[in-house]
């Protein structure tokens, strides 16, 4: 049986520095930012936010010069998600972009599409979704059959995204769409096109969350005409492109600090005296220490050229299991016996609705499972 080997990765000292800088911008610009907000952690959206960090050159940081990027190392950027996952800054707008579109354009379409596109997500003038889950696929994206028939004019799309976040607030999609026949190989005939949102024929519908939250939509395309130079890569390799992107989808230490915010509040109030909450809160602490050297261990393996996707699938799965489980501790601990109206209540009730979605964000756990079982020869 094969193993996954992740490296322990270390922070050069310039990574410190970079540190101290990051938190103080974020002493200057989120002071008075409330609990309840931070609790969002990287779904919280605030495009003049996003817009303060493009100006620090923090969106696009390793992506190379004649893009607008940095050419900063991945040890660098992880310092700086890190800290702003930490803090619950609201990243929300520019994340899909500066994560996976931007470095998916870039190696895909580097001479038609990125030298149009990629500079302006680096001044965080342009945010993305993604168009990926369909009605009645669930994660199982081979099953897709939004169709795009190629025409003298372009490519005209038609079918149905669901569950598609920030796609009534960003600018542009990438979408898997078919091109072609599936096949006895199921995972031929589909490829990735990047869409205009404001295109004429595309409609998108809210769909409200149970936090009673709009961050989900379906989105439909009726003979939405797109322009032939937007096909990314090459036809029909659709599928072999999308499982690049979601490498970068599932390495970041977002997989495991979404319910920081929670932490840190029930830190605030436990009881030192306290036997059981010493016993809880520590074991988190320890479970956060090992996933955050797998989490940078995954960034050392980027800055090494080497492909993280079996890694990455490891930390995105034990991350939500830490992250999920958190709520139920919170309760256990302090539940009924806080004020209603605290943070920590607040938080609580937040991200106790707001969990279920971890383990299906980013691939469902049975497919994440299903990914290490074949890497590791199980299957």
């Amino acid at each position: 049986m094969q193993a996954i080997d992740i490296k322990p990765g270390e922070l050069p000292p310039e990574c410190e520095a970079l540190r101290q800088e990051v938190r103080a911008f974020i002493a200057e610009h989120l002071a008075d930012y409330p609990a309840a907000r931070r609790a969002r952690n990287w779904s919280g959206n605030d495009p003049e936010f996003s817009r303060k960090m493009a100006g620090k050159g923090w969106i696009g940081m390793t992506w190379p010069k004649r893009y607008g990027g940095g050419e900063r190392s991945p040890l660098e950027r992880y310092v700086v998600l890190e800290e702003l996952l930490a803090a619950g800054a609201p990243v929300g707008a520019h994340w899909v972009a500066d994560r996976q579109s931007g470095p998916l354009l870039m190696r895909f379409s580097p001479d038609v599409l990125a030298p149009r596109i990629v500079p302006k997500i680096v001044r965080g003038e342009a945010f993305f979704c993604i168009g990926m889950s369909e009605p009645d696929s669930g994660s199982d994206l081979a099953s897709i059959r939004t169709k795009a028939t190629k025409t003298e004019k372009g490519w005209l799309i038609n079918g149905r995204k669901v569950w598609t976040s920030g796609a009534h607030r960003t600018h542009y999609m990438i979408a898997l769409v078919r091109t072609g026949e599936r096949g006895e190989n199921r995972h031929a005939g589909m490829s990735q096109f990047l869409i205009d949102m404001k295109t004429p024929g595309l409609t998108i519908r809210p769909i409200i969350s149970q936090i009673g939250e709009h961050d989900f939509n379906e989105v439909t395309f009726d003979d939405v005409l797109v322009p032939h130079e937007n096909l990314i890569g090459t036809e029909g390799e659709g599928w072999q492109q999308v499982t690049t992107e979601l490498a970068f989808e599932r390495s970041g230490p977002e997989r495991y600090l979404s319910s920081t915010q929670l932490l840190l509040e029930m830190l605030d109030v436990a009881d030192a005296d306290d036997p059981r909450h010493a016993v809880a809160l520590g074991r988190i602490a320890a479970h956060y220490a090992t996933l955050r050297q797998m989490s940078l261990g995954v960034s050392a393996m980027l800055a090494r050229g080497e492909s993280p996707a079996l890694a990455a699938a490891a930390v995105k799965d034990q991350g939500a299991l830490v992250e999920q489980a958190m709520p139920d501790i919170a309760h256990d601990l302090f539940g009924g016996r806080v004020d209603p109206d605290s943070p920590l209540a607040q938080v609580m009730q937040y991200t106790a609705m707001a969990v279920p979605s971890f383990s299906l964000r980013g691939g469902t756990r049975e497919i994440l499972r299903g990914i290490l079982a074949r890497g590791l020869g199980l299957r």
